[in-house]
C-alpha cells in the first residue's frame, strides 16, 4: 500500500464511523417514534378503551438492543384521564419486562388518582349513611343522616382511608351529630350499638369495579384526589379473563 493510500485509510475509517454511528442514531429515534404508538394501540385495544384515548408512552434505556432481544425493560404510561373497569382517574403506570412477541409482564404497577365523586361511588357499597364526601387531607368526612331516637339527625364521620388484602378500608378517626363534634369513645357511649357500629372500620371490597388482574394495593389522600396505588398481574396482557372485572 502506498503512502497516500495509508494517510487516507485512518479517514475511510472515521467517515464510517460516523455514517454508522449516524444509523444508529437514526435507527434509535425511527424506533422510539414507532414503539410508544405501537404500544398505546395494543393498550388501548387490550383494555377496550376508546381509540381516540390521551395516552403518553415512553420506554425507558436504548431501545434497538431492547428490539433486538425482543423484550422491553420498562414502559411508563400515563394518562390524565382514563376509565379502568369503574373507576375514572389519571393514571400513571410503569411496567417491566414487556414481551414483544407476546407474553406475560415481569411487573406492573402505578398509581390511579381519582376526584371526590368516584370515591364516593367506591364507598356507597358500605352500610354507612353517605351523602356526600369531602377530602381533607389525609382524611375524608363522609356525611349523612342517621336515626336517633325517632330524629333523623346530621352526622359527619371522619376517616381515614387505606387499603388492605385488596380492600378498601375506612378506619374513623372523630364524628360530628347534629353539628356535635364527638371523638370515637364519645361515639360509641353515648349513641349505644349504632355508636359502636360507626366506630368500626368498614372494609369495602372493590374488586367488582377494577380488572380480575388489578389489585389495590394502598389508598391516600392528596389534596383534592385519592390516590389509589394499584399492581397488575403479569399475566394480564395474556389472560382475557384477568381484564374482566373481578367479584366480591
Amino acid at each position: 500500500m502506498s503512502a497516500a493510500r495509508r494517510a487516507r485509510w485512518p479517514w475511510v475509517l472515521l467517515i464510517l464511523a460516523v455514517v454508522l454511528a449516524t444509523l444508529v442514531v437514526a435507527a434509535e429515534l425511527v424506533a422510539r417514534a414507532v414503539v410508544p404508538g405501537v404500544v398505546r394501540s395494543v393498550v388501548i385495544d387490550q383494555l377496550d378503551l376508546p381509540s381516540d384515548q390521551q395516552m403518553h408512552v415512553e420506554a425507558s434505556g436504548l431501545l434497538l438492543p431492547q428490539l433486538a432481544v425482543g423484550r422491553l425493560d420498562e414502559l411508563h404510561l400515563t394518562s390524565d384521564r382514563v376509565t379502568i373497569g369503574g373507576v375514572t382517574g389519571s393514571a400513571d403506570v410503569t411496567a417491566t419486562g414487556v414481551p414483544l412477541q407476546g407474553g406475560a409482564l415481569d411487573r406492573a404497577h402505578g398509581t390511579v388518582a381519582i376526584e371526590a365523586d368516584q370515591f364516593l361511588a367506591l364507598v356507597e357499597p358500605s352500610d354507612l349513611p353517605v351523602e356526600g364526601i369531602e377530602f381533607q387531607e389525609p382524611d375524608v368526612t363522609v356525611s349523612g343522616t342517621v336515626e336517633v331516637f325517632g330524629l333523623a339527625l346530621p352526622l359527619g364521620l371522619t376517616v381515614t382511608p387505606g387499603a388492605d388484602g385488596g380492600e378498601l378500608l375506612l378506619t374513623p378517626v372523630s364524628a360530628s351529630v347534629a353539628g356535635e363534634l364527638l371523638d370515637l369513645q364519645e361515639l360509641s357511649d353515648r349513641f349505644g350499638g349504632l355508636g359502636r357500629e360507626l366506630v368500626e372500620t368498614r372494609r369495602i371490597c372493590i374488586a367488582d369495579q377494577l380488572p380480575a388482574g388489578i389489585t389495590l394495593t394502598g389508598l391516600r389522600i392528596e389534596g383534592t384526589r385519592a390516590v389509589a396505588d394499584i399492581a397488575a398481574d403479569g399475566r394480564i396482557a395474556v389472560d382475557p379473563a384477568l381484564l374482566e372485572n373481578g367479584t366480591c
